[in-house]
């Protein structure tokens, strides 16, 4: 990360405190976008500032005329358009996450669900919202925690396996048929309450965590227990 980077990151971070001193309640998607919004600006102004340093030496040496002002302006418009449109964080692919460090998986988690929400159900949006913010306290906690740690090797199955693989296989039911029911539920109701059993087992891991007891956590034998219905 360049120093730029860390300089908006920073920042953002100190405007979600601030948010969050004061009440604010923005969504977790909308904070995220705007600090996309932030990292695209100070890259724009890194490289648009970079541009007008190398012009100014130059210019201090050899005369730019009129033809090396166009040819600045060019470089001008041509960095902010790159940089506007380069994607700012790498999409994480799901298949990166059964082989992700346990220190930085429930962050990579957290960034592919919220690239699932657009084909989630508004409940599961909810539920989804809620799961990445355990997830962020979550990856504090495991910061410390060695990955042959049987309690990673738990933490890695809910986080890595389980929750990615459910909402897979939601999404690989077509669409017309989510709704329909099927003993007695939906694919949607399917997806909804597993979402609660994940939610509320990474709320556990996170308690035990913050107690120290990983022999507990290590021996967890809770598992989900989701079929999915109506599947291609």
């Amino acid at each position: 990360m360049s120093r730029s980077d860390e300089v908006l990151e920073r920042a953002s971070l100190t405007l979600e405190r601030a948010r969050e001193r004061h009440g604010a309640v923005a969504p977790r998607a909308r904070r995220r976008r705007e600090a996309e919004v932030l990292r695209r600006l100070g890259r724009i102004a890194a490289a648009d500032g970079a541009i007008i340093l190398a012009a100014l030496v130059i210019g201090w040496f050899v005369p730019l005329g009129l033809g090396g002002a166009m040819i600045v302006m060019a470089l001008l418009i041509a960095a902010t358009a790159l940089f506007a449109l380069m994607p700012v964080t790498r999409e994480v692919a799901v298949e990166q996450l059964g082989q992700a460090p346990i220190k930085s998986l429930p962050a990579q988690t957290e960034l592919w669900l919220a690239t699932q929400r657009p084909a989630l159900p508004a409940p599961a949006i909810t539920l989804a919202d809620a799961i990445g913010v355990k997830l962020d306290t979550l990856s504090a906690q495991l910061a410390t925690l060695p990955d042959d740690e049987p309690a990673a090797a738990e933490v890695r199955k809910l986080v890595g396996e389980q929750l990615p693989e459910l909402v897979r296989g939601y999404r690989r039911v077509p669409e017309p048929l989510r709704r329909v029911e099927r003993n007695g539920r939906t694919p949607d109701q399917q997806l909804v309450d597993g979402l609660k059993i994940i939610d509320s087992e990474i709320a556990a891991m996170t308690q035990q965590l913050a107690q120290g007891d990983l022999d507990s956590l290590a021996t967890r034998e809770r598992f989900l227990q989701i079929k999915y219905q109506g599947e291609e």
